[in-house]
């Protein structure tokens, strides 16, 4: 055995080994237990995947031979290495967050099932991974979606998370189905052969039609777990009910086994050959990306909030597929290959951010009591650290320069303007379209994270729970510093992060991403691809060799080559950025203190409109915040208003009116209610047909259908 396959097994060891303590050890020990086997096995999974991603191997290993379909087999490349990163990133910090959050369930439910399944959650997630056959593949993913029910469902007593357990197997239990279809018929078409290196080189000459059934029936299967549009329902309900450490897992993990479905079935084994999937792909995640942030722009619960930002983010990661798809089927290899690293990019962006703000949330409703932004206010001043390292994560994720939710969508809004290289005018429309769709996203994210911080952690409290907010626990703070500090270094990094995603993404890529976005200034001349002369001598000028020889790597700016009219089409460097921001912080700073050094400070009552005291209620609160976009986006939304009135004794007089406001989940509005009334309808119908009253019409539609066989056959 090489050294990653020993890593891989001693992170599987410890997954079991933790779910075989975890069952015998005492419920009070159950936070810890998490921390140490979890933390070791993410921490031995991250480095095992660096491993193979950096050394560019591979982990093969084969299972068992069926008489049949052939062996079964374990195989880590570097798309697997990769998407394997991502877990490890969300699921370290998770288990260590486990430490002190665990103890909340203590006497009111056991926690130990809950690390049981956790832990097997892990090992079987590494598994899905390297499966390298479709049975394997199948076989992991069922189990992974019965194990991640579980975690879920830990407060089983309460209605409302049985119901959203339920609904989240129900959900993937019908993608994976679609998604099997399609794979099963892959496995067909390949004469049997189940192997993934197979089915690539068996459905080389597949049929048009036959390409766009199987696209459609994978894609979509998968896309359920990837939470975007249309079959996103389960999203926003399960994310909520779930411990903040499973909500963390389930947004920063498990939404990317969907983007893996993806990548691997639709862009490396049957890669396109027409625009038409790649823009369909484009159309639903831009879609997805928009209304997602819409409802998360107007959700005041923190943990919906950011449930409903995940399909958002999903959808920006699905939308980059989508144009590598598009730039693949109109020979655009450089293009497709910068789209792809961007959405990978994106992908593991989404998953530090967004676990870490989901564990921000789980440690404000562990200690404040509630998650509702209306009841909270005032929190940076009882939990300073946490809401210091909550900023970092809501300012990553509202793209601020330059942290790295900006590196990514920046370059994401880059790669849509260069639908100009490609001559179809639809497909430049839709591009046009969707680039207006992802910016107008952006924006709404920035005003959306403003309210999730400055509602939750500034201001007054606006509840007693608030107020009297117990400081958190240390391992709170160590799992969000962890994931701040990887905000911090990829979005500093990119010049690195790009060209060791371009390498795991190689099937896709073709190494082509790295020559295109990172020129090697720092190299010598001979190893330099070469570039004008006058322009490598102003762009020397400004900067591009600041560190050489000090600083490893390609360089400090991201730069999209083009021809020899235009030999950059654009450049960034989050790095200078930070460094000008820097400087103008400080040079702030400093002529504040200087102008500011022989005034005397008076402390004195604050002046609130005449009042002696603002009261809780009369302060700003998230629904006023977002109520420009609720009006704005009213035909999205549809709200349904309910309102109750308190009527005087007299019954003339309405002494009070309250309105509550429900705002529908469109996917439910346009999509699964037409679905179950349809279904209702047809089970109503049939229901019919079997009562004894009607059974002599029964027989007529048996014989009515025989008939009709008969007919159809002897046409045919």
């Amino acid at each position: 055995m090489n050294t990653p396959e020993i890593i891989f097994a001693a992170a599987l060891a410890f997954c079991l080994a933790g779910a075989l303590v975890s069952a015998w050890a005492p419920s009070q020990w159950a936070g810890r237990i998490l921390a140490i086997f979890g933390t070791t096995a993410a921490t031995l999974l991250l480095t095992g995947a660096a491993a193979v991603i950096v050394s560019h191997t591979s982990v093969s290993l084969t299972l068992w031979r069926l008489p049949i379909l052939g062996r079964l087999r374990l195989d880590v490349d570097g798309i697997s290495a990769f998407f394997m990163l991502a877990l490890a990133m969300s699921f370290l910090p998770a288990c260590l967050f486990s430490d002190g959050y665990m103890r909340r369930y203590i006497g009111h439910y056991d926690p130990r099932a809950f690390n049981i399944f956790f832990h097997l959650l892990l090992g079987v997630c590494i598994i899905l991974l390297s499966a390298g056959d479709v049975i394997t593949f199948l076989l992991s993913w069922r189990i992974m979606s019965a194990l991640a029910t579980f975690p879920i469902t830990l407060e089983h007593r309460v209605n409302e998370h049985r119901r959203a357990g339920y609904l989240f197997l129900a959900m993937n239990e019908a993608g994976i189905i679609t998604a099997t279809f399609g794979l099963l018929w892959m496995a067909a078409l390949a004469g049997g052969h189940i192997g993934f290196s197979a089915l690539h080189a068996a459905l080389v000459g597949t049929s048009p039609t036959v390409r766009w059934t199987l696209f459609l029936v994978i894609f979509f299967g998968f896309a359920v777990k990837a939470g975007l549009l249309p079959v996103s329902s389960w999203l926003p309900r399960a994310h909520p009910v779930a411990p903040a450490n499973m909500s963390a897992i389930l947004s920063g993990c498990l939404l990317n086994f969907g983007i893996y479905g993806i990548v691997r079935f639709d862009a490396v084994i049957l890669p396109p050959i027409s625009a038409g999937p790649g823009l369909l792909v484009l159309t639903v995640g831009s879609i997805s990306a928009l209304v997602g942030i819409l409802y998360a722009a107007i959700d005041n619960d923190m943990k919906k909030m950011l449930a409903h930002s995940s399909t958002e983010n999903l959808g920006i990661v699905t939308a980059n597929i989508g144009m590598g798809m598009v730039f693949t089927a109109y020979h655009l290899p450089m293009l497709a290959a910068i789209a792809y690293v961007v959405a990978m990019y994106h992908m593991i962006n989404h998953s530090a951010y967004k676990t870490l703000l989901f564990l921000g949330a789980g440690a404000v409703d562990q200690h404040a009591g509630t998650r509702h932004m209306n009841q909270l206010g005032g929190l940076i001043k009882r939990m300073p650290l946490i809401a210091a390292l909550f900023l970092v994560g809501a300012l990553a994720i509202a793209a601020i320069p330059p942290l790295n939710g900006f590196a990514s969508e920046w370059l994401t809004l880059q790669t849509i303007l260069r639908s100009e290289d490609f001559a179809p005018r639809f497909s430049r429309v839709v591009f046009g379209l969707c680039g207006a769709g992802l910016a107008l996203t952006a924006a709404l994210a920035v005003t959306c994270f403003v309210k999730a911080f400055a509602m939750s952690f500034l201001g007054k409290p606006r509840s007693t729970a608030a107020a009297s907010a117990a400081k958190p626990a240390r391992s709170a703070a160590a799992a969000m510093a962890f994931l701040a500090a990887a905000c911090v270094v990829l979005g500093l990094g990119v010049t690195w992060m790009i060209p060791a995603i371009n390498s795991a993404m190689r099937p896709l890529t073709h190494d082509l991403a790295a020559q295109a976005l990172n020129p090697p200034f720092f190299n010598n001349a001979t190893a330099r691809h070469p570039l004008p002369a006058a322009f490598e001598k102003s762009f020397t000028q400004l900067g591009a060799r600041i560190g050489a020889g000090v600083i490893p790597g390609r360089g400090l700016v991201v730069m999209h080559r083009g021809g020899s009219a235009n030999p950059v089409v654009y450049a960034m460097s989050t790095f200078y950025m930070a460094g000008v921001l820097a400087i103008i912080i400080f040079v702030t700073w400093l002529g504040v203190r200087l102008l500011t050094r022989r005034r005397r400070v008076i402390v004195g009552e604050q002046w609130a409109g005449g009042l002696r005291r603002l009261s809780p209620d009369m302060t700003y609160s998230a629904t006023g915040f977002s109520n420009p976009i609720r009006v704005i986006f009213k035909s999205i939304f549809a709200p349904a208003i309910r309102e109750n009135s308190a009527v005087a004794v007299a019954g003339h007089f309405r002494t009070a009116i309250t309105q509550e406001r429900d705002d529908g989940y469109i996917v439910d509005r346009l999509f699964l209610r037409p679905l179950t009334a349809t279904a209702s309808l047809l089970s109503r119908a049939l229901a019919r047909l079997h009562r004894p009253a009607v059974v002599n019409a029964y027989a007529a539609w048996v014989l009515l259908a025989l008939l009709l066989m008969l007919i159809i056959n002897r046409i045919w």
